[in-house]
């Protein structure tokens, strides 16, 4: 048997009653702040230009676009992909060699699941199966360092869960895996030098090709089943070599999945923390501030810190600004807080912050990478014109998987998030399907996406 083959088998077999009432949990949870993050992106240029031209294209009215409208499912899976990834205030997965946000998965997964008039149960298994896909292929199979970008994984996560969605067979699943495996290995140049829109749409667009090729599937279109262990497949082109026991999975790694406090990159939040820690001291004083020194972490030094993804003082767009720890710190330090005005162009471009960032300086400590990734620990001093040092130390923060968010931590974010953009009226009605979208069908949520309230 192939292991593309064995992964079908887990697909297949993999049911929402597997599934402890904490995790069943947890991914509601990032169902309503993965709605609350894509409609918050519903006004962004790049996002309105997407509709625009999906409006013009057309498509079977298959799957609905959150906002109102309908599209043929693999549209449906690009624009909502892109609303929910374009403000990067997402879920993330931390392992050892590789970060990725799971909820990347929802928009094929509902795209599908709606054209198939599947039940709320069936999304969120559906569901479920794409997290424990992507998770566990981070874990054992990182591909960063060999100069891919995490959606290479997402490739097999994404059709799993577009075919799980489907009711395919375990044989059309096999070949759902094996066209998307094969077909979308995608470069980390995405997220390295100056950051570009593509930053927010390429899991978008691998998305909307995992559901076409789960739909391909299912009409009996096959693919190379051994692209895992195959000549010239995964492991020996891309991954190395690992392995999985697919039937001793289960569905619970959403637990190990963290929320975002902050708007900001998921390897920011806790110098963010530590950032707004020093801001409530009654010695901070931002305009007497003369350096600030962070030390934290190799990966979010070589992320985000100015380390082998590029330079990070040069901050003049939404993208680099949000992948930017000197922009993020010296935000924080001015405004108080990390939300999504803070990334308006504005904002960015604004001589304060602009000025601020400069006096910033990150370097990777040992001691706190081998802390790395049980804990994201970061040290910071602030220190001012007369002298002063104020410091702070913070090792997790609200969201992380030592304090997840628990469902009214959700709805605060959800809907200060919502808020320009849908009534709260709304929001409530979209909370109290999600936290029983397993008792409901499918269709209960996406009217309610479709009639968003602006």
């Amino acid at each position: 048997m192939t292991e593309a083959r064995e992964l079908a088998a887990f697909v297949e077999r993999a049911r929402l009653e597997d599934m402890s009432a904490q995790a069943l949990e947890q991914l509601k949870i990032r169902v309503l702040d993965t709605i609350g993050v894509a409609v918050g992106a519903i006004d962004a240029a790049p996002m309105r230009a997407i509709r625009e031209l999906t409006n013009k294209l057309g498509g079977q009215p298959l799957s609905t676009l959150i906002g109102g409208g309908q599209t043929a499912p693999d549209r449906a899976a690009f624009y909502n992909g892109g609303l929910s990834r374009y403000l990067d205030f997402m879920d993330s997965y931390i392992a050892e060699g590789e970060t990725c946000h799971p909820s990347d998965n929802f928009a094929p997964v509902l795209a599908v699941a709606e054209m198939r008039q599947a039940s709320g149960a069936e999304f969120l298994a559906a569901l479920a199966v794409a997290y424990q896909v992507q998770t566990r292929l981070c874990d054992v199979a990182p591909v960063r360092h060999r100069g891919f970008d995490h959606t290479t994984q997402g490739a097999y996560a994404a059709a799993a869960g577009s075919a799980k969605a489907l009711g395919l067979r375990r044989e059309q699943i096999a070949n759902a895996i094996a066209i998307s495996g094969t077909a979308n290995n995608a470069l980390r140049v995405t997220r390295t030098g100056a950051l570009s829109h593509w930053k927010g749409l390429a899991y978008a667009n691998m998305a909307m090709a995992a559901t076409h090729e789960a739909l391909l599937a299912a009409y009996g279109i096959t693919g190379p089943e051994a692209v895992f262990e195959g000549n010239k497949g995964f492991k020996e082109t891309i991954s190395g070599p690992f392995e999985i026991d697919w039937l001793k999975e289960d569905l619970e790694s959403v637990r190990r999945t963290i929320l975002k406090k902050h708007n900001a990159e998921i390897h920011a939040q806790t110098a963010i923390e530590a950032a707004l820690e020093i801001r409530a001291s009654p010695a901070f004083n931002v305009e007497a501030v003369s350096a600030i020194r962070l030390e934290t972490f190799a990966v979010a030094y070589q992320i985000i810190g100015g380390g082998e993804e590029g330079e990070k003082h040069n901050v003049r767009s939404k993208e680099q600004a949000d992948h930017s720890l000197p922009y993020m710190l010296a935000v924080a330090l001015i405004d108080g807080k990390v939300q999504p005005e803070q990334f308006t162009q504005e904002r960015i471009v604004s001589r304060d912050v602009q000025d601020l960032l400069c006096k910033v300086t990150i370097a990777p400590d040992p001691l706190l990478s081998a802390m790395f990734p049980r804990r994201l620990p970061a040290r910071l001093e602030v220190e001012l014109a007369n002298g002063v040092i104020l410091q702070a130390f913070r090792e997790d923060y609200p969201g992380f998987h030592t304090a997840p968010f628990d469902w009214a931590a959700t709805r605060t974010k959800f809907n200060s998030v919502i808020n320009p953009f849908a009534s709260q009226q709304w929001g409530s009605a979209v909370a109290r399907v999600v936290e029983n979208l397993d008792e409901r069908p499918l269709t209960d949520l996406t009217t309610l996406l479709f009639r968003r309230a602006a």
